[in-house]
């Protein structure tokens, strides 16, 4: 992939937006060349790299609409891409909510790029996933993982002025160890912006270790208990909180921030005061874009969860206008705050409880609660007395994010959890929870 430069994208930009005869026009531009690596039962299976680069063209004639996407271009596609796209809209019934393109933003520059993950190549991944097998080798044990890095830019501009450049970098890590007899499991997941903060045997040895020491597991009565959750654990149920802070469905009545007899819960304390979230696209450790992609809004820092009290909401454009409010770009990612204890001192501290590495498999129970089932795999350990006494059998588990950020008991350092791409990251704690709901026994490990 040929990474355009800024002023390459700007000619670009200017050239489609020359080409259009609609009302408006709107342009985004990606690319990105993302690397990977996967290996099973000890071995590499794939290796590959992809690259590729898009043009998005969106026009209006009025409060029609139409999209093409390209990734050619010469002067010929360009105009194809735009014709195609006006085509579109006047075939398009109108959209009752349409809304005319954004007024010039300034967006400040966040730190997406890192020249270290630019530059990993065939010969880094190989010797990422060497040395996940080897230490997994060691111990007699099955590694399969899975390593990506991106590397890429991102381009917004429309015909009122607006016009935002800015490269991009990411990778992620996931590995999944087993005994060979598949009684024990451990699992890790890593990701980070600079490849100099990733260290593919640290993560390995902790997925080694969760699988050496989960085997014969006991079974454990379903109930509530106090539990540890590891950050990915916790990013995997709160996670699927932050959709729900959409203002449009509190205001409708459809979601946990919806105020009986109409109206949102803005401002209310729904959680423990020692719940402080927001979200800030300048952040080092989990920076992204500067705007929202999708409506091209420059993001700000915003309090999402103030001392437990609802901060803000997300407003689109149709509907804060509707709402007489203020839209801004939707958030790129989640920060919480948290205390500066590791995993190991939440565990010294806890006299009965359960540690929980991994949830997955979750659903959705019902929105106006929020409740979720799931379980837990990979590493479960019932805690007692400050120490890891025995590994015990999965659970599923009935729980709602909003009740589990009532219990919580302590919080400990945060640390980074996201995907390999920088558009959604989390910067999340551990976490001591009394009165978690396990429903019942898994026999997965």
């Amino acid at each position: 992939m040929k990474m355009l430069t800024q002023d390459e994208a700007k000619r670009i930009c200017d050239k489609v937006m020359s080409l259009s005869k609609a009302d408006e026009c709107r342009v985004q531009i990606s690319g990105n060349r993302n690397g990977n690596i996967r290996y099973a039962r000890n071995a590499v299976s794939t290796a590959g790299l992809i690259e590729n680069t898009q043009l998005t063209v969106s026009v209006a004639f009025g409060k029609k609409q139409g999209t093409a996407s390209i990734n050619e271009f010469d002067d010929k596609s360009l105009e194809k891409v735009v014709r195609r796209a006006e085509d579109v809209a006047r075939l398009a019934p109108e959209n009752p909510e349409f809304q005319p393109a954004i007024k010039k933003q300034e967006y400040k520059p966040s730190a997406t790029f890192s020249e270290a993950t630019a530059a990993i190549d065939p010969e880094y991944r190989t010797e990422v996933a060497a040395a996940s097998i080897n230490a997994a080798k060691k111990q007699g044990l099955i590694a399969a993982g899975f390593f990506s890095d991106t590397t890429g830019f991102e381009t917004v501009a429309n015909s009122n002025g607006v016009f935002g450049y800015q490269t991009l970098s990411n990778l992620g890590f996931t590995v999944t160890t087993r005994t060979e007899d598949g009684r024990g499991s451990g699992w890790v997941t890593r990701s980070a912006n600079d490849a100099r903060k990733f260290d593919a045997r640290e993560a390995s040895e902790i997925a080694i270790e969760k699988a050496v020491k989960s085997v014969d597991a006991k079974a454990l009565e379903p109930g509530r208990y106090t539990v540890i959750l590891e950050p990915a654990a916790t990013s995997e149920i709160i996670g699927r909180m932050f959709g729900a802070f959409d203002a449009r469905q509190a205001d409708e009545g459809r979601s946990f921030l919806s105020k009986k007899g109409g109206g949102n819960r803005l401002g209310e304390k729904l959680f423990d005061e020692q719940v402080n979230i927001w979200a800030d696209p300048w952040n080092p450790e989990v920076p992204v874009l500067p705007w929202d992609n999708q409506a091209m809004l420059a993001r700000e820092r915003a309090d999402v969860i103030k001392g437990g009290k609802v901060a803000s909401l997300d407003y689109t454009r149709y509907w804060a206008e509707k709402q007489g409010q203020r839209a801004v770009g939707r958030h790129g990612n989640m920060i919480m705050a948290g205390g500066g204890k590791s995993t190991e001192e939440l565990i010294a501290s806890t006299k009965k409880g359960i540690l929980v590495t991994r949830t997955w498999y979750i659903r959705l129970v019902d929105p106006q609660s929020l409740l979720l089932t799931g379980l837990t795999r990979d590493g479960t350990f019932y805690i007692e007395n400050g120490k890891i006494k025995h590994p015990i059998k999965n659970f599923r588990f009935n729980e709602s994010p909003v009740t589990m950020l009532n219990n919580i008991d302590e919080l400990g350092k945060p640390v980074v959890i996201g995907g390999d791409e920088v558009r959604y990251q989390m910067l999340i704690p551990p976490m001591k929870v009394r009165d978690f709901n396990f429903t019942s026994l898994s026999d997965a490990v």
